[in-house]
Order: structure tokens, then sequence, then C-alpha cells
């Protein structure tokens, strides 16, 4: 059993995947540093490091620079927060639904209710990773109704902002579970009526994550050069705000795909010092809160691209860790399934044929998906598994469950 802390062992897994030595690392390491002459030398700080990765110490200083030095963000690799349980994610305070419909008809909207609203939607944010589609769909749906239906009561005009911005919130919800669900001319149109709403919110998240979303289907249908204009124009109107991260990651994935490793790279670093400028976020379950966790799934689908196998596949062991529970529950089945075809790819370029059919056949075998992007990352498996394996009886019948996935997540209809 390896009993160290997780930072410990993710130090010395982080280290091997790039074949560095510890001189190597600290060498990395002191490069982060700012310049200190009567700071500690090499030699003390390789021994540092030695007890860091055995866990006998904690590198509270050094924190940021670790992180750095392996490209990720520090509450990636250093987490303050457990997961709280699920269940304390679901409750609202003293109303239940039937009680917040009542007040919302009336011709009066009080605080009460607006904070009621306001946790109902954080609640289904928080639902997305995990609750079946068509329910969340039918959820979100009714909800947005009836907060688009108060913007015609009487309400003040900080009231009225605050509707706008949650009627913004549940369409972007409802706009990627559309897409997940294979509607993609409906998600565009949501998408469309969420960035209106935030702007006439002024809610810069809202818009934000709009943006975003156009990313996201810009991707999902190959349209590279589209997610770049999109994610430049997302972060020109909200630079500050931590969407920002994802839209810079959003056009590190496009860059990728286009081939070029320097852009990826830039891209990626940008995101990364979004993300250390802000505040560890207090609700990491929300769809729309950037975990810094979900910066190496980010990055995993990257490497995965420019053929990066030990760091990609190191980054896909951090992922599926990171979105499960202690007692097995998986929290994000749909970033677990990417993180497994990241897996199955280096396995078949590895010449594993057998893992990388287990955990192909785990990764689309998933009740919750989203299947535009389940189908885009499964392609890079089909290509490696066409080029390597292309008379293996196994490879063929997968190739076929491959094919199958693409059609249902077809989203070249999208607008």
């Amino acid at each position: 059993m390896d009993d160290r802390p997780d930072w410990a062992r993710r130090m010395v897994e982080e280290r091997a995947a790039r074949e560095w030595s510890q001189a190597d690392a600290v060498q990395n390491l002191m490069a982060r540093l700012p310049y200190d002459p009567k700071g500690p030398d090499d030699e003390s700080m390789r021994r540092q490091w030695k007890r860091w990765e055995a866990g006998q110490a904690f590198p509270e200083k050094y924190k940021a620079a670790i992180a750095a030095t392996f490209g990720t963000t520090t509450g990636a690799f250093f987490p303050e927060h457990s997961r709280a349980p699920r269940s304390q994610l679901q409750v609202v305070n003293n109303m239940d639904t039937v009680e917040i419909v009542a007040r919302m008809r009336a011709s009066d909207v009080d605080q009460a209710t607006l904070d009621a609203l306001r946790i109902t939607v954080d609640r289904l944010c928080c639902e997305y990773a995990y609750m079946p589609a068509a329910q969340l769909l039918t959820e979100g749906r009714a909800w947005m109704g009836r907060v688009v239906g108060m913007l015609n009561r009487r309400v003040s005009l900080a009231q009225m902002r605050d509707l706008y911005a949650l009627a913004g919130r549940l369409a972007l919800l409802v706009g990627c579970v559309e897409y997940d669900s294979g509607e993609p001319r409906q998600a565009e149109a949501t998408r469309r009526a969420a960035l209106s709403l935030g702007d006439e919110a002024g809610h810069l998240g809202v818009t934000g994550w709009a943006y975003e979303m156009r990313c996201w289907f810009a991707l999902t249908r190959g349209d590279y050069r589209g997610v770049v204009q999109a994610a430049r124009e997302g972060v020109a109107l909200a630079p500050n705000e931590a969407v920002a991260a994802q839209l810079y990651a959003q056009e590190a994935k496009a860059w990728a795909r286009l081939g070029d490793r320097q852009q990826t790279e830039i891209a990626l670093d940008r995101g990364r010092q979004v993300l250390e400028a802000l505040p560890y976020p207090e609700s990491i379950e929300d769809h729309f809160v950037v975990d810094p966790a979900k910066f190496d799934f980010y990055r995993m689908d990257c490497y995965r691209r420019v053929g990066e196998d030990q760091l990609a596949e190191q980054l896909a062991g951090e992922v599926i860790r990171a979105s499960t529970d202690w007692d097995g529950t998986e929290r994000a089945p749909m970033r677990i399934a990417e993180a497994r075809i990241t897996l199955a790819v280096v396995a078949a370029r590895g010449g594993d044929l057998e893992s990388a059919l287990s955990y192909g056949e785990r990764a689309i075998g998933g009740e919750r998906q989203s299947l535009p992007s389940l189908a885009m990352v499964s392609s890079d498996l089909g290509q490696v598994l066409q080029a390597t394996y292309p008379k293996a009886p196994d490879a063929v019948d997968f190739l076929a469950h491959l094919r199958a996935l693409k059609n249902s997540g077809n989203t070249s209809e999208s607008t």
C-alpha cells in the first residue's frame, strides 16, 4: 500500500512521465523561483525534493512553483477542499419546489424567493455531471420557463438583473444537455438565448460561458479555426472571469488538433495563469465553475492529440482519481470516459490491443454521455485501431461500435 499523500505520489509520477531525474526536476523548479541570493542551493533543494516525494514534508512555500513545473495549477496539484458528499449538494433551504413555484407566481418577488431560485439553479448545475440527460433537460427547461415568466412581474431593477442572470445560467445548462443529447440546432438556439440573457443582465460569467459553448460546438464539428476565434472573442469580453481559463483550454485543444504544439502550450499556460490568479472555488461540482482539477483533463486531451503518450497516460490517471469518490462512485463519468479513451489510445499505440479494447468498451458503455464529445475523442482511438490492427476481429467489431456512436452523436447539422 502506498500511504503517501496524493501530491507526493503525483510528484513522482509527473517526474517519471517526463523521464526526469530528481536533479532534473529540481533544476526545472529552481528556474521558476524568484531569484534569492540567500535562498537554498541546488543540493539542499534536492534533499527537500526527496523528502517531498517520500511524503515526509509538505512543500507549502513551493506549491505554486511545483505545479507550474509540471504545467498544471496549484488547485489541481494541491486541492484545498475535499469534495462534499453528493447529498449535501442537493440541500435547498427550507422551501420545496411547490413553495418556490407558488412564491414565483406572487405579484411581488421577495429576496427569499430569489435566494431559493439561486440555490435551485446551483443544484441543477451541480447535477449536470451525473443526472440522466432526459431528466435534467426536463427539469432545466421547466425552471427556465418559470424564471423567464417572472420577468413580466413587478420587480426592481436589481431583481430584474438577477432574474436575467438566473435564466441565462439555466439556458447554458439546457443548451449543454441538448448538445449532449444530439440536438445541435436546438442547443445553438438555446446558447444564443443564454448570450442575450447574459448581455441583458450585464453578467460576464454567463456571456463568457456562451462563448465557451460556441467553442465546444465548433470543436466537435472539426471547425478548429472557429474554436480559436470564439475563444479569443470570449476572453476579450471576460478576461478576468474563471471561464477565461476554459476558453484558453478549448483553444489549446483546437491547436493540438491543428498540429501546432507551440500554440497548444501557449494557450494552456495562459489558462493556467488565469486559474492561479483566482481563489479556489467554493463549489467545484457546478458545471459552470472551473474546477482546477479539470485543467488536467484538458491537458490530457491535448497531450493525447500531440502524441505525448506518457504525459497523457499519467494525466488520465489523475483525472480518474480526481473524479472518483473513495467508495468508487464516479462523480464525473463523462470526464472518466474520456480519460479511459486516452488510456485506450496509449495502450493501442503501445501494442496492447486487449487493454485498449477493454478501456474503450468501458468508456463508451457509460449511461451519462456527451455524445458529440465522446464521439470526437473516440475517433482518436478508431484511427489508431484502423492503422495498427486493421484485420483483428475484435478491433473490427469495436470500430463498428464506434461508427454507431459517431452516428448517434453527429453534429454536422448544427448551425
